[in-house]
């Protein structure tokens, strides 16, 4: 094997798989693989990836379509089409680190049926197609967070005050205590999937909400900027408490003094990005204009996410905290009257799937079969973690102190939708092995619900009157 290979593997064994670790992670196995199955062709390879991209897209737009007619964000369509093409149905997209090998896969039979592969090297084949599949979605990941960094304006939305603050303390710290504490005390489940779950249960998808909020015309109401104030800060602590954990879901303890230096330094990281884009916005607009050939604002934007997601990663956090925060950075960028993130959309609208299919297709239904006398705990836990996901998210809605007329029942029902942020948890939770398949299902049902749940209580809390607001003339999340 080449040099810059068992450089890797050795970088890959030193550190924390984590963000680009990872992509060394994955690199390496491909090396390994294609070393002890030098007759595997590269032909075979792409054809599976190309596909496996095939049935992911094919998914995504089928699900999000559907779903969207529905009335329902589009993202719960990406997933669910990942779980009828993944291994709970279809076996069309099945990955090797869930069990299955290449006979379980409907892409190596396709593969071998139509392009004459060798079934003596189908499994070395299946092995690199999904490690290439898996890089790919990792990309996606990090292209989600640099959007959703974007998309948070924290300067104009704190302007409502301490309360986003208090509300988004409390939706973070009352599930996220209930949630880790009932998983250690009452299901006997062990410190770090505890944490996990609970860390889960943190997040708020300002995606959902906005969408929801713009369509029943409460989007400017002293309410809704409250809720859109603390789901952003929510994204924020929900990050920081992602990078604690899944860092110490690595190490395989909880070290104080580790949890110490991750808490203080994905802060410093987080703060450092919302100072340095007070000036680095117009540093950043006038370098862009100064490019004359294709790309030239996105290309050096998403360089900017990408050297961010590396230092986050090298600093033994998460390589999305470093995409958020480039995010952050940026997120007043304007080029000829257009900001940053409508550049990024496109980009995200091809990556970001690819995510979310994944994500879906790597879930194993089977494990809430009630039949099965060893699923049936599972089910409880994720009634459990459903009832506090609830609960703990309408309790915030009165941190909204004051003596000004709010609903603050609407507050906290505002703040239940998980969405896209609490499958990035989820994600991030399976692939560091810390959950089980039981809890790392239970924690998807979860954000499937809340998700579900969250538009039709708002509309019923709000009431039927309408403030004139526009609407939005089509639903983005």
């Amino acid at each position: 094997m080449v040099n810059w290979m068992d450089g890797l593997a050795l970088l890959d064994s030193t550190g924390p798989i984590s963000g680009v670790n990872l992509f060394s992670s994955a690199v390496s196995t491909i090396a390994t693989v294609v070393e002890e199955a030098p007759e595997v062709e590269n032909v075979m390879v792409l054809g599976g990836v190309l596909l496996s991209l095939f049935a992911i897209y094919v998914a995504s737009k089928v699900g999000g379509e559907f779903f969207n007619w529905l009335g329902f964000p589009p993202v719960l369509g990406e997933l669910l089409g990942g779980v009828v093409i993944g291994i709970s149905a279809l076996h069309l997209i099945v990955f090797p680190e869930e069990g299955a090998i290449a006979a379980d896969s409907v892409v190596m039979k396709i593969l071998q049926a139509t392009a004459g592969l060798d079934p003596a090297v189908a499994q070395p084949t299946f092995e690199i197609q999904s490690e290439v599949v898996n890089i790919l979605a990792e990309l996606g990941v990090i292209i989600l967070l640099f959007e959703i960094g974007l998309e948070s304006n924290i300067r104009e939305l704190l302007d409502v005050g301490i309360q986003s603050l208090l509300v988004a303390t409390i939706g973070v710290a009352v599930p996220f205590a209930a949630g880790t504490a009932g998983l250690m005390l009452i299901f006997h489940i062990p410190a770090i999937p505890a944490i996990f779950a609970g860390a889960a249960l943190t997040a708020t998808s300002i995606g959902i909400t906005s969408r929801v909020l713009a369509e029943i015309g409460r989007l400017s109401s002293k309410e809704g900027q409250i809720i859109l104030g603390a789901a952003v800060i929510d994204d924020v602590f929900g990050i920081i408490i992602l990078a604690v954990v899944a860092s110490l879901a690595k190490t395989g303890d909880v070290d104080v003094v580790n949890v110490i230096y991750l808490i203080v330094s994905a802060s410093v990281f987080l703060v450092g990005a919302i100072l340095l884009g007070r000036f680095f916005n117009s540093s950043f607009n006038a370098l862009a204009e100064q490019f004359n050939t294709r790309g030239k604002v996105v290309i050096p934007a998403l360089s900017f996410a990408l050297i961010m997601a590396y230092i986050g990663s090298a600093i033994h956090l998460e390589a999305i905290l470093g995409a958020f925060a480039a995010g952050l950075v940026l997120d007043e960028a304007t080029i000829q009257d257009k900001k940053l993130n409508e550049l990024v959309q496109p980009i995200a609208d091809i990556m970001v799937p690819l995510f979310f299919v994944t994500v879906g297709a790597k879930t194993d239904l089977s494990v809430l079969n009630p039949a099965v006398p060893a699923n049936r705990e599972g089910l409880v836990i994720a009634s459990f973690l459903i009832v506090v996901a609830i609960v703990g998210k309408i309790a915030a809605g009165w941190g909204a102190f004051g003596n000004m007329p709010l609903n603050r029942l609407a507050i906290g029902v505002g703040m239940i939708p998980r969405g896209e942020v609490g499958l990035v948890f989820a994600a991030v939770g399976s692939e560091s092995g810390a959950l089980s398949p039981a809890l790392d299902v239970a924690i998807i049902l979860m954000v499937i619900l809340t998700t579900f749940v969250a538009p039709p209580m708002l509309r019923v809390v709000f009431g039927d009157e309408e403030t004139g607001e526009p609407k939005p003339e089509e639903a983005s999340v």
